[in-house]
């Protein structure tokens, strides 16, 4: 399957669609926290950091985070608005992560992983940089388990596209135990991803979803007309996801 560019069009649409806001990027701290030592300082990889949509909430709540993003655009945005006093950000990729060995106490990679084309290098790479008894958390959609979202019970089309893009959670769990690091847990964290139906419907006509780079014009077009249609027959109500993390041991 082609990489996808973010240098090339998301990068410019991915901060406003997919923004986070406070509470919601709070359940996700308290989500980490359940696996992790109460002791404080806490130093993080965000790996595939974006344009730093987790990055300073990790900092601001376990102690310091380094951002690693291959693309530049992405990055540079991250620089600009994703600032925190304990995060650095650096170029580079999940096979070559630009920091020394055991020098974080955890890792995440949050819908990242299937963006990996060396998954069996990026595995190794995570186990030196993270310390022994550290964690890392996969936050990964799976090819088996459809995201709950409401767009795709409206186009069932466009999940075909999306899923496509995914490995089964046995494939995922593989990829991290065949490498050496151990399954500690499974978790699941339902979070709110947009105040309102209308809210979520505007920042998925920005396209900052990957899925839509698979999708032809026509296929996006015919969707977006589909949910319209709908809309007027939807609750305008907050929109929650559940999603699911897998936490390895190093």
């Amino acid at each position: 399957m082609e990489k996808i560019d973010y240098d090339d069009r998301l990068h410019a649409v991915y901060a406003a669609g997919r923004r986070m806001a406070a509470d919601s990027s709070a359940t996700w701290m308290a989500a980490f926290a359940r696996h992790l030592p109460p002791t404080r300082p806490l130093t993080w990889l965000d790996l595939g950091s974006g344009t730093g949509r987790m990055t300073p909430a990790l900092a601001a709540a376990f102690g310091a985070a380094h951002g690693v993003e291959p693309s530049d655009k992405m990055r540079a945005q991250a620089i600009a608005q994703a600032t925190h006093p304990t995060v650095t950000y650096a170029a580079g990729s999940a096979e070559h992560i630009p920091l020394p060995d055991a020098s974080v106490d955890a890792a995440l990679l949050f819908f990242v992983w299937h963006h990996v084309v060396d998954r069996a290098a990026a595995a190794r790479e995570l186990l030196r940089v993270v310390k022994p008894g550290g964690k890392l958390f996969v936050q990964a959609n799976l090819a088996d388990r459809m995201p709950d979202v409401w767009w795709f019970r409206v186009v069932p089309a466009w999940a075909h596209a999306d899923t496509s893009q995914f490995r089964t959670e046995s494939e995922v769990t593989g990829d991290f135990t065949g490498a050496g690091w151990t399954l500690a847990a499974r978790d699941a964290v339902t979070w709110c991803r947009s105040a309102s139906l209308t809210e979520d419907y505007e920042r998925l006509r920005l396209r900052s979803v990957s899925m839509f780079e698979r999708l032809t014009v026509e296929q996006i077009e015919a969707g977006f007309a589909t949910i319209e249609a709908e809309l007027p027959s939807l609750a305008d109500e907050p929109q929650y996801e559940t999603s699911d993390i897998l936490v390895f041991q190093r």
